[in-house]
Formats: structure tokens, C-alpha cells, sequence
């Protein structure tokens, strides 16, 4: 019987001794139209762990991509009415980072004409200009970049909308945060930091 509990407790060991790979969080956004990955940035902790404490709770499960402006971006998360985001849980100060930028696919925060450029803590954007919208740079925190579904947010993007950029079929969102290691990260082409 020893030599087994000495197999045993040399087994708990090893297995405790091999470090685990370290992992990123990616947003999963399903719709109707397909689903959207998003690398989310360590460049921006506080946008971040917002947007894993929200998707966690199921925040975004009776919203949608309310606001589709064709060629420009696909926006959703909170209502964008005319008192500014006062539907949003809370603000969040802006997170630039210069290497962060609004290229085609880009990740960012919603926010209103605030003057402290504080981002909503729900409202999100997908940057559909394949030029991108750098006059959005140091103005509008980026915190992620697309990685796998940009054909869905295109096909989002061309949605018969209504004058205020309000889809005609509600796009509705279902999403969590999943944790993608280095390896699985390379498949979608996406070397991660160290």
C-alpha cells in the first residue's frame, strides 16, 4: 500500500510542478449572423476586465447591435439615445495607447461628447472602413481587435437600417469571454505578447 501512496504523491507533485500556458481573453459575440472573435488588449486593464465582468454576467443577452453606420462601424452594447449613454452601468476614463489604433476591425469604446472622454462601461464598436478612422485616434479608447468573423461584421454592416442607423431585424448579442493560449491564438494568426 505505501509504494502506492508514494506513486500517488509523486504524480500530485510533477502534475503541480508543470506550469500551465498562460491565456488571453477573447470576447466571443454570437449573432444571428454568425459569430465575432475579439482579442481584448492587456494595454487596457480597466476597458478589459469591464468588458469580462459584464459578458460574465450576461449583460449584452437582451441587447444588440443598435447602430449600424455603413463603412464606418457596427455599434452596440447600451442605448446611444439623446441624453448620452445614461443607460450604461457607469464611465470609464479613457485607456489610449498609440499602438492601439482604428484600423478595419478595431475594438473600441462608445462614449458621448463628454468632455473627460470617458467611455461607456456597455458600448462597443467594430470599425468597418477598410481604410480604418484614425481621426477617431486619442479620442475613442481601442481595447481589442477582431480576429475571426469580420465576414459577420460586414454582413452586419450592410443591414438595411433606419434613419437613426437602427437595423430593420434587430441583430441580437450572446456573449462571454473564452481564454485562447498562444497556440490556439496562432491559428487565427495572432501572435501573442509574451
Amino acid at each position: 500500500m505505501r509504494p502506492l501512496l508514494v506513486l500517488t504523491a509523486a504524480l500530485l507533485i510533477a502534475t503541480a510542478a508543470v506550469p500551465k500556458p498562460a491565456t488571453y481573453p477573447v470576447a466571443r459575440i454570437r449573432t444571428p449572423q454568425g459569430e465575432i472573435l475579439v482579442l481584448l488588449s492587456p494595454k487596457t486593464p480597466k476597458h478589459d476586465s469591464s468588458f469580462v465582468a459584464l459578458a460574465a454576467s450576461h449583460y449584452w443577452d437582451t441587447l444588440t447591435f443598435n447602430r449600424v453606420v455603413h463603412g464606418f462601424v457596427i455599434q452596440g452594447g447600451c442605448p446611444d439615445t439623446k441624453e448620452g449613454f445614461a443607460g450604461s452601468p457607469y464611465l470609464l476614463k479613457p485607456e489610449f495607447d498609440d499602438s492601439l489604433r482604428h484600423v478595419y476591425g478595431a475594438f473600441g469604446a462608445g462614449r458621448d461628447d463628454n468632455p473627460q472622454m470617458l467611455s461607456a462601461g456597455c458600448q462597443f464598436y467594430i470599425v468597418t472602413n477598410p481604410k480604418g478612422e484614425a481621426r477617431l485616434d486619442g479620442k475613442y479608447t481601442v481595447y481589442g481587435m477582431v480576429i475571426q468573423g469580420m465576414d459577420v461584421v460586414e454582413t452586419i454592416d450592410r443591414l438595411p437600417v433606419d434613419s437613426t442607423h437602427r437595423p430593420l431585424t434587430p441583430v441580437t448579442l450572446k456573449i462571454d469571454v473564452i481564454r485562447l493560449t498562444a497556440g490556439e491564438l496562432k491559428q487565427y494568426g495572432v501572435t501573442a505578447a509574451p
